[in-house]
């Protein structure tokens, strides 16, 4: 068996990836947008936080977020209620609602995983297992930065070091 470049290999696994996540955003539990659905993951994982520290979390503008957590206490996925050493400061928290929604999301989802992993042989299944820890690790926050855009791809910014696609705002996880 031959190995890929890891250039090759790179373009090989992203297609796989987003194709896998497209599908597993299928899965959600009512009318979420994968965004809204972020948010509120996030939001769970780390308990009580304030808009800009999600913001930051998400990788988003923090206009965009407060337009998202809007909708989410619309909806009543989420709660705003005031920090308890700063009463200026306002933290989200996850309702009971929202806790069903993302409970009813993450079975369902790992239905539709269960369902395409029992359709493939054990030796498959064994290799898809052993891949789990090495796909941790490379979405992991640790790993070096890409290198800088070369100038024959780059976009507007590049004479001036910006990455192609980056405004000099916080760019979303992908």
């Amino acid at each position: 068996m031959t190995t890929a470049s890891p250039n090759v290999l790179g373009g090989q696994l992203r297609l796989a990836v987003l194709r896998l996540s497209r599908r597993l955003r299928q899965q959600a539990v009512g009318d979420i947008t994968p965004s809204q659905l972020s948010a509120l993951t996030t939001v769970a994982r780390y308990g009580g936080l304030t808009l800009g520290e999600l913001a930051a979390i998400e990788r988003i503008a923090p206009p965009s977020m407060t337009r998202i957590v809007a909708r989410l206490e619309e909806r009543g996925l989420l709660e705003r209620s005031a920090d308890v050493s700063d009463r200026r400061v306002a933290r989200v928290t996850v309702s009971s609602t929202g806790e069903v929604l993302l409970a009813e999301t993450r079975t369902r989802r790992d239905a539709y995983l269960a369902c395409r992993l029992r359709s493939m042989t054990a030796e498959e299944r064994a290799v898809l297992a052993k891949a789990v820890p090495l796909l941790e690790r490379l979405a992991s926050e640790e790993a070096e930065p890409p290198p800088p855009a070369s100038p024959t791809r780059a976009g507007p910014g590049a004479a001036r070091g910006t990455p192609r696609g980056s405004r000099g705002s916080p760019q979303r996880k992908g």
